[in-house]
């Protein structure tokens, strides 16, 4: 049992942070608390992104639309989640500093795919699904040069810049945030500020650390305009409650 307790204190603390805490009895150990905090978020923020973008993907399916999703925009998400974590997984950082992203992939994936189908597209969802499968493939096989992955990941930054603000755009001529989740925008926006942190602990890499900055700052744009049409959204489903009811 005690063993059992020290396996999984170690898949949060290293060797020296748990000698430090259960030898020494050391709780004021700075370094340590930094790397068992990002550990634990690490840890907490892959949990939570088994299921982020489930309301997302619930909501497409229960209105059986995609309406307000722009599937460009969704590309280029799921392209610069791809890319980062296939540059972490080939430059063997730490599953904590990026798991999520082999989550949200699938996730993000599985959205691109009901916009296409839901925009009259089926058999263009089941090509699109079998094409990025044989892509993370070969990113992931280690065929793949590590320049090219860090050039993907580099790239990320203007990327995520326009696939959020092609969103952005989308729900400022709607006038509406459409059948974005409240739930998934939140989450997402929530992570992306702990990954700053947990990135600076775990990786050092600049251009991930850079990456999340972005990304936290263009979810915050979505977060706004969730807050700025809420009672918009709210009223046009009224409206067409009545009109349904009328009929």
């Amino acid at each position: 049992m005690v063993e059992f307790l020290k396996g999984l204190l170690l898949s949060i603390l290293s060797e020296k942070c748990y000698k430090e805490y259960f030898d020494n009895y050391n709780f004021l150990d700075v370094p340590c608390f930094k790397s068992t905090l990002s550990k634990g978020l690490g840890i907490g923020i892959i949990a939570g992104s088994i299921l982020v973008k489930v309301p997302q993907i619930l909501k497409i399916l229960s209105s059986k639309s995609a309406e307000g999703i722009n599937v460009y925009g969704v590309y280029l998400e799921l392209f610069a989640i791809t890319s980062n974590f296939a540059y972490s997984y080939v430059m063997s950082f730490p599953f904590s500093a990026w798991g999520e992203g082999t989550f949200l992939a699938i996730q993000t994936a599985i959205i691109a795919a009901l916009v296409l189908h839901y925009g009259g597209s089926t058999g263009g969802a089941t090509i699109f699904l079998a094409v990025y499968v044989g892509i993370v493939s070969a990113l992931i096989s280690g065929y793949t040069p590590t320049e090219i992955l860090w050039n993907m990941q580099a790239i990320n930054v203007p990327i995520i810049l326009i696939a959020k603000s092609i969103q952005v755009i989308t729900n400022y001529k709607n006038g509406s945030t459409g059948q974005l989740s409240a739930v998934t925008v939140l989450l997402l926006f929530g992570g992306s500020i702990a990954r700053i942190f947990t990135s600076i602990q775990e990786t050092g890499d600049f251009i991930v650390i850079v990456t999340y900055c972005v990304s936290t700052a263009a979810n915050a744009a979505l977060v706004l305009q969730l807050f700025w049409y809420w009672n918009v959204d709210k009223t046009s489903k009224g409206k067409g409650k009545k009109k349904r009811k009328a009929t």
